[in-house]
């Protein structure tokens, strides 16, 4: 009894960042109110390598330190850290690893890992990781049999029939609905997704979810990573459930779908539920306002105009779009306050009902109705399971922030979708959420000082300055703490983004929020224009301050960073966060290894020619500049090569047009050729392989593609490589006898050309994904093109979301994939 007083005492101690008897006798002794001085992190590092010049100290010292954290509960948060580290692992692998030997590990290390749980040291985290790390691989494995998704494995025309499951509209009045597939026509496919996303162009009647739809469509295979270690579509289509993606040729018809089961039904109800509030929305507040309020409620982001888009993204604000803590904190938040208030209001009935934990239970109901309508993605359901948590804790009088809350949702997410922890919103969601609890202890626990008076404007000065300050202080930690996610994965960081925060928050936090929950709650009753007039306002000031900073101009390109730089800055981080003696200035020495390997150059050349998954997007560098075949290159590829490789000028092809390069063209007919029957195009040879030397001529005197419309393109790279992409096969003699490298974006059965030039062709690239073609690293300064170096996108075939790849609809097997086809019928 007298034990469990003593850790209460401690516990609560610690909570008001009280120090303990034991700690107080261990201060030295200091005069008046005056802090201990405070060293940096740095002088930390060095004070901590001089005691472990001596064994025993060193040993001392880390044991002291290895016993505190365990003290403090900090191994536990761990846990989700081995956790994700172990099906990352999974992920990352060339092939499945065997389920067997995972099993046997972890059985292997289940026995020390649970005799040494209570001891202090290395060797009990050790023999935690030992046995949770092989239980990540599993709950991965596990997930993806689960899954078990059918990607399509070709581009294929086909007549689709099957229920809506969920739509999405743009500004444009274009409809992308999801599709659980149920039958297809002309061809059938052999092979078919259960899912599909189709996009429709056309003007028509939005079908009802839950309603069958069909219609011609054009259906492929998710895309693969646009360059080596970019993001892979595939990877998060297949852990999305998603095939395929594709488009209407006409608008669809409506037709009577089949009936589901329990779940199916609930699942209807509530797309519709969110469907209807994000129409409502819409429809209250127009234009852009309208859409981001939809956004901040239903998460549907498609009716945001790619300008807006942008400006969020340069301001570093589009973390506001995404249902995440900041928005269920907010709603959360706003919910307890106007619930006291309205319960106070009550004569006599906060003297008699504990309205705090009642708008505490009211508050979870309301958050789990967001969570219901949001979509439900990562960094949503990361923020339900963090804020149930604190608000379960509010209801049994209990501390709500704390670093184990974040480890406790981490440990569910984990376990029921381990491939989140590949994901760029979770990993970012975590870090900003680490930082900020962190942070928000660390200034619980500093030394307490005496402020000094500040007269009449000491009430608007202190909570003025407190909150600007507090403000600045979480934007800040977020910016830092999320830096290297923004690094790592979209290669670039908004430099104005503390700014833009700064400029916006103060109205999301005070108006957009508090208003938008307010009109939700009123919509039953009708009442809610206003309050949606007043949340459109304070959007419509977070647009202008957007678009003011984004007029700074100041996005900083980084550029793709080495994946060891990613993982030690990642992981030192993390430690920073999580440890709180000498033991968390590990994490800082982590943090500058890895980023002086991301500043340290990789002696690789730069590549000098790109080619797209598709074989349509050829880019060649040179320097600063960059050359494409087409004019207008597709944004969503070129956009991705822009900022991991910091390409800099565009430069577009020079189109010409000479008459006569095919028989067909000059109005003759090849001999034998059928009546009525459209011939197939031949070259005229001589006409074509002049009007190739002459392109090639001309792009060795200038820096970019010369092109004849509808035949061919035609470059000349740093290294004296001729390049040539054909848009019709006709010219495929021509381009194999006067190039080195023949780009064609069709699948053809011929694997190579005859005079010894490389040949590209889209069953090539249905294998490789996209290439990177860069010389030899000890090349002259003119290298030959077998001597290059072939970079491909796609790292392995025999992982799940990549093995569609492999799929041969003739034999209906998986083999090397030398017959593939554009059809799949």
């Amino acid at each position: 009894m007298a034990e469990g007083k003593v850790e209460e005492r401690g516990e609560a101690a610690e909570a008001h960042g009280w120090r303990t008897a034991a700690e107080a006798s261990a201060l030295p002794a200091v005069s008046g109110h005056r802090a201990p001085p405070r060293r940096a992190p740095f002088a930390a590092v060095l004070r901590v390598a001089g005691q472990l010049r001596s064994d025993a100290t060193g040993r001392h010292a880390l044991a002291a330190a290895f016993a505190e954290e365990r003290a403090h509960g900090h191994f536990f948060l761990f846990v989700p850290v081995f956790m994700g580290a172990g099906a990352a692992l999974w992920f990352a692998a060339a092939a499945d690893p065997s389920p067997l030997a995972m099993i046997l590990v972890a059985l292997a290390a289940l026995l020390p890992a649970w005799r040494l749980r209570h001891r202090e040291g290395w060797p009990a985290l050790a023999a935690g990781a030992a046995f949770l790390v092989p239980v990540g691989m599993l709950l991965a494995a596990l997930e993806s049999a689960r899954l078990d998704t059918i990607i399509l494995d070709a581009p294929v025309t086909t007549e689709i029939g099957g229920r809506v499951l969920s739509r999405e509209s743009d500004a444009r009045g274009a409809i992308r609905y999801r599709i659980a597939l149920e039958t297809t026509q002309g061809p059938v496919l052999k092979r078919a997704p259960g899912v599909v996303t189709v996009l429709a162009r056309s003007t028509h009647d939005p079908i009802a979810i839950g309603s069958g739809i069909t219609g011609r469509a054009r259906l492929g295979p998710p895309s693969g990573p646009s360059l080596a270690g970019l993001n892979d579509f595939a990877f998060d289509a297949y852990f999305a459930g998603t095939g395929a993606v594709g488009y209407f040729y006409r608008a669809p018809t409506a037709m009577a779908g089949t009936e589901t089961g329990l779940e199916g039904r609930v699942r209807r109800e509530i797309a519709t539920w969110r469907n209807s509030l994000t129409e409502h929305i819409r429809g209250r507040i127009g234009g852009d306002a309208g859409a981001i309020a939809a956004a901040l409620v239903t998460a549907e982001q498609r009716a945001i105009s790619a300008e807006t888009v942008e400006a969020l993204r340069q301001a570093g604000l589009t973390h506001v779009l995404a249902i995440s803590g900041l928005n269920m904190v907010l709603a959360a938040g706003t919910f307890l306050v106007g619930a006291r208030g309205l319960m106070a209001l009550i004569p006599g009935f906060a003297e008699r009902y504990p309205t705090k934990k009642i708008a505490a239970a009211g508050a979870l109901v309301m958050v789990t109705l967001y969570i219901l309508v949001s979509g439900g993605a990562i960094s949503a359901v990361r923020s339900w399971i963090m804020i149930c948590v604190m608000l379960v804790a509010v209801m049994f009088g209990r501390s709500a922030i704390s670093l184990r809350n974040v480890a406790i949702s981490a440990i569910l997410i984990l376990i029921v979708t381990p491939s989140a922890v590949t994901n760029p919103g979770f990993q970012m969601s975590y870090a900003a959420t680490l930082g900020l609890v962190a942070g928000y202890a660390a200034w619980r626990e500093r030394p307490v000082r005496r402020e000094s008076r500040g007269g009449r404007f000491q009430l608007l000065g202190g909570s003025a300055g407190r909150f600007f300050g507090g403000l600045l202080l979480s934007s800040l930690i977020g910016s830092l703490s999320t830096l290297i996610y923004s690094v790592g994965h979209f290669h670039r960081i908004p430099a104005y983004g503390l700014a833009g925060n700064l400029l916006a928050m103060p109205v999301i936090s005070a108006i957009v929020m508090p208003f938008g929950l307010m009109a939700v709650l009123l919509m039953p009753f009708g009442l809610d224009a206003i309050p949606f007039v007043i949340m459109g306002k304070g959007i419509d000031w977070m647009i202008a301050m957007s678009n003011w900073v984004a007029s700074w101009k100041g996005e900083i390109v980084i550029g793709r960073i080495p994946p060891l730089a990613f993982l030690l800055i990642g992981v030192g981080g993390g430690l920073l966060c999580i440890l709180r003696t000498r033991l968390r200035h590990a994490g800082t020495l982590l943090v500058v290894l890895g980023i002086g390997i991301a500043c340290w150059p990789d002696g690789r050349p730069h590549p000098e020619v790109l080619v797209s998954e598709d074989g349509r997007l050829v880019a060649v560098l040179d320097g600063a500049r960059v050359a494409t075949n087409r004019a207008r290159p597709p944004g969503f590829v070129y956009d991705q090569w822009r900022r991991a490789l910091r390409l800099g000028e565009l430069v577009k092809p020079d189109m010409r047009k000479t008459a006569g390069l095919t028989l067909e063209d000059a109005g003759e007919k090849p001999a034998g050729a059928p009546e009525g029957k459209r011939p197939r195009r031949k070259a005229d040879r001589q006409k074509a392989r002049d009007a190739l030397t002459a392109a090639l001529d001309a792009a060795g005197k200038g820096p970019g593609f010369v092109c004849e419309t509808k035949a061919f393109c035609a470059a000349v790279s740093p290294s004296g490589w001729r390049i040539v992409t054909l848009e019709d096969t006709a010219f495929l003699g021509t381009a194999c006898d006067g190039a080195d490298l023949v780009v064609v974006p069709f699948a053809l059965r011929l694997d190579a050309c005859r005079s010894g030039a490389r040949l590209v062709t889209a069953r090539h690239l249905r294998r490789t994904g996209a290439l990177e073609i860069r010389p030899a690293a000890a090349a002259a300064a003119v290298a030959s093109l077998p001597e290059a170096e072939f970079t491909s996108s796609v790292e392995t075939l025999d992982r799940p979301w990549s093995r569609h790849r492999t799929y041969d609809w003739r034999t209906g097997s998986f083999d090397n994939g030398q017959a593939v086809s554009d059809n799949d019928g």
